[in-house]
């Protein structure tokens, strides 16, 4: 038989190979919509250019004046400081650089009618700004983190310029964490602050609940003077995403630097279409501080400083009932377990002891390691710390030359007594000072405001050095024998903000972390938790109360609103039985009524529910 012979019958499918058309333009069609929507809002959130230019005091061409008694009234001394027309009546703060005594500026104070002018301001400015939507918000914060990455370098120049830190404190301690912050904002912000469904119980069942974040109005926000770009600029980012206005009051030690800060975020605001009264910078004596911390149109204040401070602003919150949130400082320990390798973590414990020349509120104060390596971590600590370069990190006026140095100014030389005279007590009560312990004498900038990097062995725990924050460039180390006195060591001051714990085996530490008594702690690490802006900021104990940062720290800037709605609005919806309707028809019916209801609602048996089910139907009369 031949192929010819056979009768083949095919059946092909022709349609299988061949895509439709109708399809393949339907799938072009919405490919197309959706490059368009991405298009539009990509340009829609787009970061906005804007530029403000550097102050001239940054510059190497700057001609600057040196104080002789570099102070923030040295105006009130020395002739030529003041403007040529000052204002009769009027404060003035006298800005400087501690690192130098160059003067930058002679700036007036605003007066109890000046704030109270500015929180009107931005009371007004604040009623637009409630209505924006996340996508406006979000465009303001990325075009401040555009701004601040082109512009990190002159950022940190006006940070060292006004406080006297090194540029490298400047990077770690205000452009990383701000930009940190700006990052978390624009990922998660919303988020953070969108309606959340919560979970109904059985006697709700036909209806729906949620939780709602609303603008507040006017927020405050009282910072220090140790980060004056990130202490500024946090509350003001936090505050604005929530879709409040802010008021700011800085330190008048750093009220030329967080001027010109505040000054970029207007200027930002105007070129994102908003308002720039938004923001407002208050600078004054405290005297004058109570119109900002009692006055009735501010509804949230957040506070970060001393604990004395402290007490005032809630103090005066409480005429209005204003709700405060209060970061107090700490007196932060790093316990170190017993085999840790040193030479693995002596770099990062340097770090955390003298960045910002120890002048960190989450800085580490206290450094607990077993007695047999106490030796070994003292000899390092002290043959590093020894030769620790103090100094200015920025170039002098007229020479040009940028100086080493490791560790910065103070901010000023105030405090300076008291801080040599608890580190003499505590040598009189056996602790062991290897380096430091002193002011130190620049060679031409004799005004300058340093302290030696110091180092304090076998310190007694109960010392005054070892009791109250420092807030200096010192090293405390402290023996322990056991891991319970550790912890003791550990927990046993007023303080409890953050702590750090260092060991060969995780779970070990983690073990003493949940023991101590604070609102923070890094695992093999120092202060990290404040990089990760989804975390909550704060302590606990005389450290403050409240907290900023993560989701929590921005709810806080809300008021925080249920709702609760009907579910099925067109079936079923809450109706007063007849049992209880006013007036009430009978005592005992009505009694008999709500407790079978509860019975039957609550009760932990099925027969117990059912038995209350016909109590309650008996009872309504059916």
């Amino acid at each position: 038989m031949s192929y010819s012979d056979v009768d083949y019958d095919y059946d092909y499918d022709d349609e299988g190979g061949v895509i439709d058309p109708v399809k393949l333009l339907t799938i072009c069609f919405a490919l197309g919509i959706w490059l368009v929507w991405r298009r539009y809002h990509s340009i829609l959130n787009r970061a906005i250019f804007f530029k403000i230019p550097p102050p001239i005091q940054i510059k190497d061409t700057w001609t600057a004046t040196k104080l002789p008694q570099p102070s923030l009234k040295a105006h009130e001394v020395i002739d030529g400081l003041l403007p040529n027309f000052p204002l009769p009546d009027h404060k003035y703060i006298t800005a400087y650089d501690p690192a130098t005594a160059y003067h930058l500026d002679t700036i007036l104070a605003d007066s109890p009618m000046d704030i109270e002018r500015k929180i009107l301001d931005a009371h007004q400015a604040q009623k637009k700004w409630a209505a924006t939507s996340f996508d406006d918000r979000r465009r303001v914060m990325r075009s401040l983190k555009k701004w601040l990455v082109d512009n990190q370098e002159t950022c940190a120049k006006v940070a060292c310029r006004d406080t006297g830190k090194t540029m490298l404190d400047a990077a770690l301690g205000e452009i990383i964490t701000t930009c940190s912050k700006l990052d978390w904002l624009i990922n998660h912000g919303e988020r953070a602050l969108s309606p959340e469904s919560r979970h109904n119980n059985l006697i709700m069942f036909y209806k729906s609940s949620w939780v709602q974040y609303e603008p507040l109005g006017v927020v405050a926000a009282i910072t220090s003077w140790n980060y004056p770009l990130h202490n500024a600029w946090s509350p003001i980012i936090a505050g604005l995403f929530a879709g409040n206005s802010v008021v700011l009051k800085c330190s008048e030690h750093v009220i030329w630097s967080t001027t010109w800060f505040v000054n970029a975020i207007k200027e930002c605001l105007k070129a994102c279409g908003h308002d720039e009264q938004l923001v407002q910078l208050v600078c004054c004596w405290p005297e004058d501080a109570a119109a900002l911390t009692k006055n009735p149109l501010i509804r949230h204040i957040t506070f970060i400083g001393s604990e004395h401070v402290g007490r005032i602003v809630a103090k005066d919150a409480t005429e209005h009932l204003t709700p405060v949130t209060l970061e107090l400082g700490g007196k932060d320990p790093a316990i170190i377990l017993p085999s840790t390798d040193l030479e693995k973590w002596i770099s990062l414990l340097m770090r955390g002891v003298y960045q910002n020349a120890g002048q960190n509120c989450i800085g580490i104060e206290r450094i607990l390691v077993h007695e047999s390596q106490y030796d070994d971590l003292f000899k390092m600590f002290s043959e590093r710390a020894d030769k620790l370069r103090p100094g200015h990190s920025l170039k002098s006026p007229g020479d040009g030359v940028a100086p080493a140095a490791d560790v910065g100014a103070m901010i000023s030389g105030e405090r300076f007594p008291a801080l040599e005279m608890a580190i003499r007590e505590a040598v009189d009560q056996g602790a062991v000072q290897t380096v430091g312990g002193e002011p130190w004498l620049h060679p031409y900038l004799e005004q300058g405001t340093y302290f030696k990097p110091t180092v304090l062995g076998d310190v007694n725990p109960e010392s005054s050095v070892a009791q109250h924050e420092l807030f200096a460039p010192v090293a405390m180390i402290i023996k322990y024998e056991t891991i319970d006195q550790a912890i003791e060591i550990a927990n046993g001051t007023r303080y409890g903000l953050g702590a750090s714990v260092f060991g060969p085996v995780k779970d070990d530490c983690i073990k003493v972390a949940q023991r101590l008594q604070c609102g923070m702690v890094a695992i093999n690490d120092f202060g990290v938790f404040y990089l990760n802006q989804d975390l909550p900021f704060g302590g606990t104990k005389y450290s403050g109360y409240g907290r900023f940062g993560g989701p929590e720290g921005l709810r806080a800037l809300t008021n925080t609103k249920a709702v609760v709605v009907d579910r099925w609005g067109w079936a079923i919806q809450t109706t007063i039985p007849a049992v209880l309707d006013y007036p009430v028809r009978s005592v005992t019916q009505s009694w008999d009524f709500i407790s079978g209801m509860v019975g039957f609602l609550y009760a932990d048996a099925w027969r117990t529910r059912i038995d209350a089910l016909s109590k309650m139907m008996r009872a309504s009369g059916r």
